[in-house]
């Protein structure tokens, strides 16, 4: 799925570009024909374009060596990034150290300006896997993320972005994704389209294109994530991010349970006395703790001894293992 409209492609690039100060590389990801890839080099930003479709790449090269440097072509999948494969990566898949050294990026501190603005519009099929993973590799500052806070600015359906945005109490939208996103990332959504606008698919392997048939919502929707400068903490860092993880899980497996009851369940005696520290009420059910809430929560339990404990540290690497 890619951007084959004008209008649309304009809309994009003022949503990504901002007017005053030096900006960072955007690496658009499946930019297909190039129509969002031109409107954003005519705007003046320098672009890297991840294809991974090669009926594209020759039209692509060609606009590459008409341009002085501000164009980088890549043949590679920005969601078959540093698969877990022993060897060597075969492409469309491709290791982000890879990908970042050619695009002349190099690491910057957590708290430092964006290095890099993605642009990408997640696979309908794998969107919730997508986000989960994005979402991990964000917490344990891995992948992408070992070079600073990459700004994600994604299309996706309305139901996700309701989800990534749900509040406490919201019982059916508020999830452990909603939590974990909020947390971690300041979410802004920046446009909301048509699905009909977006082209869907190709037709034996040529340029032809067709629009799909079936829309599951009515709009997907720009949003821009960017990870917190505070994310981290002495209670919450990459070495543990996983186990935060799989405890807001843990708790909102089931919404409707009391937040008591499930650190009882983990042998944590003193769990009443823990919530009034925190002043968490202590009958409050799992699904309406605020993001925030969670994070406080986390970082008090580090001095627990029950996160120690070899039964969840194994539990943390089977979820670990399901979300890549």
């Amino acid at each position: 799925r890619f951007i084959a409209c004008p209008r649309l492609a304009r809309t994009v690039q003022r949503c990504l570009w901002a007017a005053r100060g030096p900006q960072p590389v955007v690496l658009e990801c499946g930019p297909g024909p190039g129509i969002l890839t031109r409107t954003l080099l005519n705007a003046g930003v320098r672009v890297v374009a991840l294809e991974s479709h090669s009926a594209f790449l020759p039209n692509l090269q060609s606009l590459e060596n008409s341009l002085d440097g501000q164009l980088k072509v890549i043949y590679g999948d920005f969601f078959r990034l540093d698969p877990l494969v022993t060897g060597t990566v075969k492409p469309p898949a491709v290791c982000s150290d890879k990908l970042f050294e050619a695009m002349g990026v190099a690491a910057v501190p957590w708290r430092a300006d964006v290095p890099v603005k993605v642009f990408g519009i997640l696979p309908q099929k794998k969107e919730r896997n997508t986000l989960w993973r994005l979402l991990f590799i964000l917490y344990e500052c891995s992948s992408i993320f070992r070079y600073g806070r990459v700004e994600l600015n994604i299309f996706i359906s309305e139901k996700e972005y309701k989800v990534l945005t749900a509040k406490p109490g919201e019982s059916r939208a508020y999830q452990a994704l909603s939590v974990l996103c909020q947390v971690g990332c300041e979410i802004q959504l920046l446009h909301m389209e048509p699905w009909s606008s977006f082209v869907t698919n190709l037709k034996n392997k040529g340029l032809a294109v067709s629009k799909s048939m079936w829309l599951p919502n009515d709009h997907l929707c720009l949003v821009r994530l960017t990870p917190q400068r505070d994310l981290f903490s002495e209670g919450l860092k990459p070495t543990n991010s996983a186990t935060f993880i799989f405890m807001v899980k843990q708790c909102l497996a089931k919404r409707k349970s009391r937040l008591t009851d499930r650190l009882n369940s983990w042998s944590l005696d003193n769990s009443g006395q823990l919530l009034k520290a925190l002043e968490i009420p202590t009958d409050v059910k799992t699904g309406n703790l605020y993001p925030e809430d969670y994070k406080r929560l986390f970082e008090a339990l580090q001095n627990c001894s029950v996160f120690t404990e070899s039964w969840f540290h194994d539990e943390v690497l089977e979820s670990i293992r399901n979300i890549n």
